[in-house]
């Protein structure tokens, strides 16, 4: 219903058209249309006259207040419900109407625009006993404002409480993890709820939106442990593959060695050459590995070119000296 003022009194062009009424009264009685001076010394004729004139300024008053009183206007998105008597007799509007003032009368007008409301439902239960609290909005519209005037009263409270009521079922049909996970589903699922219960009203639910749903903080901790150990878990699992897959790597390349002695001695010569180059002269190898692949044969041979190569620099920067 529109919060206008006027709306429980009378219009303002009806007030205009009023004094515009009594204007033209009083223009005619100055202009001697009507005579209102009284003389008691006349007869009764004057009287006679004087009464018509009085009469017909009435008559002139109460058409002023009549007309007044039945012009209404509604806006471009309203439409205005007359009664007759009490019985329905239509919609009027938008724009200028008029009523039968006393006999007629405006009950309401119904806003056809889209209307926005907020509802939300508090510490309710979901299927595994969690309490929640859930904040969602509604879109809705008037499609039949006969029906919306005729069927409910006070309808928008009647689309409040059911989009409640509805938010609250939907909840304890539905377990934590799908109301977080699924908040979509959910959304659809109402609207499509609360436009079956309120089609019949002449409103139709357009869209409904899922804007917060806040759980206990305790349980919301005890959820962040959960997907933490979770992660951890992954990660033990991954590492866990990956040194098994190494492993099979490491057992495939042993056979590949197995039966060929030269090229498992071609391959700890190049670890060997491998760590002089990246971590210096000093390397500590197992003993195992020295007897198996002759790395004490090669070390030594390597040790030994090293320091020839060594002298052989010394060698030459002293001939230059000299």
């Amino acid at each position: 219903m529109s919060s206008s003022s006027y709306r429980k009194g009378v219009h303002p062009i009806g007030k205009l058209i009023f004094f515009l009424i009594i204007a033209i009264e009083w223009s005619l009685y100055y202009f001697g249309l009507f005579e209102l001076k009284f003389n008691f010394s006349t007869d009764f004729y004057k009287i006679g006259i004087l009464v018509k004139s009085v009469i017909i300024l009435g008559l002139w008053f109460l058409l002023a207040l009549i007309v007044a009183q039945s012009v209404r206007t509604a806006d471009q998105w309203e439409k205005a419900v007359v009664l007759r008597l009490g019985k329905f007799i239509g919609l009027k509007g938008p724009g200028l109407f008029f009523i039968i003032p006393v006999v007629d009368r405006v009950d309401d007008y119904i806003d056809q625009r889209v209307r926005v409301t907020d509802f939300h439902a508090e510490s309710t239960l979901t299927k595994d006993t969690v309490p929640v609290n859930v904040d969602a909005v509604a879109y809705w519209t008037v499609w039949d404002a006969e029906k919306t005037a005729l069927e409910v009263q006070k309808y928008n409270d009647a689309v409040t409480y059911a989009a409640q009521t509805g938010l609250r079922d939907i909840i304890g049909k539905h377990e934590l993890a799908d109301l977080l996970q699924n908040r979509d589903l959910i959304a659809k699922e109402l609207q499509k709820t609360l436009d079956e219960q309120t089609n019949p009203w002449g409103i139709t639910c357009q869209t409904v939106g899922i804007k917060d749903i806040i759980i206990p903080r305790e349980l919301s901790d005890a959820m962040s442990k959960q997907a933490q150990a979770e992660r951890e878990r992954q990660a033990r699992i991954i590492l866990g593959t990956a040194e098994t897959e190494i492993s099979e790597k490491f057992a495939e390349a042993s056979k590949k060695y197995e039966n060929n002695p030269v090229a498992l001695q071609l391959r700890g010569m190049n670890m060997l050459f491998e760590g002089l180059k990246e971590k210096g002269s000093l390397i500590i190898v197992p003993s195992s590995a020295l007897e198996s692949m002759n790395l004490g044969a090669i070390g030594g041979l390597a040790a030994l070119s090293q320091q020839q190569t060594s002298t052989t620099i010394s060698e030459e920067k002293e001939e230059k000296i000299s």
